[in-house]
């Protein structure tokens, strides 16, 4: 060690240029980088450790003139590449003079996520870097667990940032949580920052991101997922600087959606909406995906494999777009058919996760999924359902409704509300014990008025009743005078919903 920085001092005296030496735990240089006089930029350090739940296994060690000391850009290079450390070896007159260097630090082992030691004479070091190291990693597998698996299957760190109050964006964190875990992940924490103004690059700035990732580090998290929807810039800047899995809001419920559609409509749609976002989005993250390719077919020499990729996808889009249209032809043949018989449609529509298909299953004694998850449902389902004195109506069940719906969503969400389009009557299922219920009919009213099926007679159903108590009970029924309450469950609390769907069909 001391050869090596007596050798680095007086070579990065000799060009005049700061040096950057990458070691292995082993205490080799494996790649040798050359900065300015002062500047140095970090190249991607390709073929090292990529597991998400572990150090990179090497250390940076970096040549400045003068008493240096180590900068905050140097705590984010080591937090973002995951660097067993950083130290900075200051040169003065040609001879290496104190050692600055810093480490992460394991959960809960002080107020930041590193420390930074007291620079010491550059010959009195007698740190084992590879030593410290191997015992973080020790530390952080005990705290948290190692990521090895994809993003469905992993752990999930979600990340609210906004101007509202803090309240209202813990809130919009709760339902986030809901669609993860409906995604089938696992969420292990949980950040809310409110801003004045959202990072337009970043959406936080870089001291928060490397908080940020100090923190995925240590719970072992594979997977960030951010409230709200990223632009395509900040998904590429995200990207670029964390090697985890950068998702939004919208990839969070199109993942959803993939999972949940079953008919060939529903799978159409879902590929549509899920293109539409890609689209705008389509980095190249390597140089492979910049390399030019021609042949046959392509429409010239200079074609990059990312217009292709472009290209591929709006064909395909085209494609699906024509699809779509023919299956909706055939959709409407029998919605027709269906108002020609003269049976009364009443369609259940609701927020997600209200409790529509559990409803549906218990009228009609079918066996609709009906799960404690949001869109659980996404594919209208209709059944037959016969009441006293010989009436006979379709029930369809339908996908349910969420909040600021994303645009690339609309398209495909709207599309399986076209049943909405001939009902003759609407049952608004929401759930009395959501603290959110207020907002999430108001958001259901909204969708409805965009689909344009506002003025179609309707009844709000408050459902889950018996996770309600009485005070409770009242501060809903003062809201919504007019709702009945039931518990889908429990089929004879059903009997005043039955009397009121006979009273309003035609």
């Amino acid at each position: 060690m001391l050869e090596q920085a007596r050798e680095l001092a007086l070579l990065s005296q000799d060009i005049s240029r700061q040096i950057g030496l990458v070691i292995d735990r082993k205490g080799r240089p494996v790649m040798v980088v050359i900065g300015e006089h002062d500047a140095m930029l970090i190249p991607e350090l390709t073929g090292f450790r990529t597991s998400a739940g572990r150090l990179r296994g090497v250390r940076f060690l970096l040549t400045r003139f003068g008493d240096a000391v180590i900068t905050p850009e140097d705590l984010m290079d080591m937090v973002f590449l995951r660097l067993d450390s950083f130290a900075v070896l200051s040169v003065l007159e040609g001879m290496p003079f104190r050692l600055h260097w810093a480490h992460l630090l394991p959960p809960g082992a002080g107020d930041t996520p590193y420390m930074v030691h007291a620079p010491r004479p550059w010959d009195r070091v007698d740190t084992d870097f590879t030593a410290q190291a191997e015992s973080l990693e020790e530390e952080l597998a005990r705290t948290g667990q190692r990521i090895e698996t994809g993003a469905r299957e992993g752990n999930a760190l979600l990340v609210s940032v906004g101007t509202e109050p803090k309240p209202v964006q813990k809130s919009r964190l709760d339902e986030l949580a809901d669609l993860a875990n409906t995604a089938g992940l696992e969420v292990v924490g949980r950040i809310v920052q409110r801003v004045a103004r959202v990072n337009p690059k970043h959406i936080l700035g870089k001291g928060k991101l490397a908080e940020l990732e100090v923190l995925a580090l240590q719970h072992g998290v594979a997977v960030i997922v951010f409230e709200g929807e990223l632009s395509p810039t900040q998904m590429r800047n995200l990207s670029r600087l964390t090697e985890r899995k950068i998702l939004d809001r919208t990839q969070l419920i199109l993942d959803i959606f993939a999972q949940h559609a079953v008919t060939k409509a529903g799978k159409l749609q879902v590929e549509l909406a899920q293109l539409g976002y890609t689209l705008p989005r389509l980095v190249g993250k390597s140089r492979a995906m910049s390399r030019l390719a021609g042949g046959i077919g392509g429409r010239g020499p200079g074609e990059t494999k990312l217009e292709m990729d472009r290209r591929k996808i709006r064909n395909r889009i085209s494609l699906l777009k024509g699809e779509l249209k023919r299956l909706r032809k055939h959709r409407h043949a029998t919605r027709a058919s269906r108002a020609r018989a003269g049976v009364p449609i009443v369609a259940l529509i609701g927020y997600t996760n209200a409790g529509k298909s559990t409803l549906l299953n218990t009228l009609t004694h079918s066996g609709v999924l009906a799960e404690n998850k949001l869109f659980a449902t996404l594919d209208p389902t209709s059944r037959r359902l016969r009441f006293p004195r010989d009436r006979e109506i379709i029930l369809t069940d339908t996908v349910g409704f969420i909040r600021e719906l994303p645009e690339d969503l609309k398209e495909a969400f709207m599309a399986t509300l076209e049943e909405l389009e001939v009902a003759d009557l609407l049952v608004q299922v929401a759930d009395a014990s959501h603290p959110e219920v207020e907002a999430q009919v108001a958001a259901v009213d909204a969708i409805l008025a965009e689909l344009g099926v506002h003025e179609i007679p309707r009844i709000l159903v408050m459902n889950k009743n018996d996770l309600v108590d009485d005070a409770r009970r009242e501060v809903v029924a003062n809201i919504f005078p007019r709702a009945v309450f039931v518990s889908a469950k429990h089929r004879p609390s059903l009997a005043p919903l039955v009397e009121a769907v006979l009273a309003r069909l035609p």
